[in-house]
């Protein structure tokens, strides 16, 4: 899986520390996103997609 969110990050000026406060994780967790280590429970998913003003499918993008 790959993730759009150290773009979309950029975006709203949003530090790893900021983002991951608003979604309640620590900024590990945001790290292991960005890098593609760490699969998000759908409920964060939503949530980041959410704080990011983007739909789910726009922030991680599904691979075979």
């Amino acid at each position: 899986m790959r993730t759009r969110i150290k773009e979309l990050r950029a975006r709203y000026d949003l530090t790893q520390e900021e983002l991951a406060r608003m979604v309640g994780v620590r900024r590990e967790t945001i790290v292991f996103l960005e890098k593609g280590k760490y699969n998000p429970s759908l409920k964060l998913a939503y949530d980041i997609a959410k704080v990011l003003n983007s739909k789910i499918e726009e922030v991680f993008i599904f691979e075979d």
